[in-house]
C-alpha cells in the first residue's frame, strides 16, 4: 500500500506571514502550484495560503445587512465575518489572507487517508507534517500519478 512518503513532493516551496500578495501571486504562477504552506520564523506550520485565497480579494464586498432602531444598529449577520472579509480583501501580505485551519497529513500516512480528506474536505493539497515542520506536500495530482 502506497504511503504519503511515498508520492509526496519533498522540495517544498513554503512563504512566510511577511510574504506580499504580490510575491505570492508571482509563485503561483511561476510554479503553477496552488497552494502552499505558511511557515512562521521556527520553521513551524502556521497555516496555508491558496490561490482562492488570492482570488477572493477582487470579489464583491458583501456589506452586511442592519437595522437601525432609536440609535441602536443591530447587524442581522455577522459584523466579524465583514471585518474578517475586508481585512482579506485589503491585505498586502499572506498574514492577512492565509487560512489556519489547515488539515495535514504525516508521511506514513496511507493514500487512500488523502483521498478522503481531500475528498471530504475539499483541498488540492495537505502539507505533509512531521515534528511541526513542514517535510513534504502532497496535492491531487501526486494521487493522479501515482495511479499510473
Amino acid at each position: 500500500m502506497l504511503k504519503v512518503k511515498d508520492i509526496m513532493t519533498k522540495d517544498v516551496i513554503t512563504v512566510t506571514m511577511e510574504t506580499t500578495v504580490l510575491e505570492l501571486a508571482r509563485i503561483f504562477a511561476e510554479k503553477h502550484i496552488s497552494s502552499l504552506p505558511v511557515v512562521d520564523d521556527a520553521g513551524s506550520l502556521a497555516g496555508i495560503v491558496t490561490e482562492t485565497d488570492l482570488v477572493e480579494r477582487d470579489k464583491s464586498l458583501h456589506i452586511p445587512t442592519v437595522i437601525s432602531i432609536f440609535d441602536w444598529v443591530i447587524y442581522l449577520e455577522s459584523d466579524k465575518k465583514f471585518e474578517k472579509e475586508l481585512k482579506k480583501m485589503t491585505g498586502k501580505r499572506v498574514a492577512d489572507i492565509y487560512s489556519t485551519d489547515v488539515v495535514t497529513v504525516s508521511p506514513d500516512d496511507t493514500v487512500a487517508k488523502v483521498a478522503d480528506i481531500m475528498s471530504s474536505r475539499r483541498v488540492n493539497a495537505l502539507p505533509v507534517v512531521e515534528a511541526g515542520k513542514v517535510i513534504g506536500i502532497v496535492a491531487r495530482i501526486d494521487l493522479i500519478r501515482a495511479m499510473i
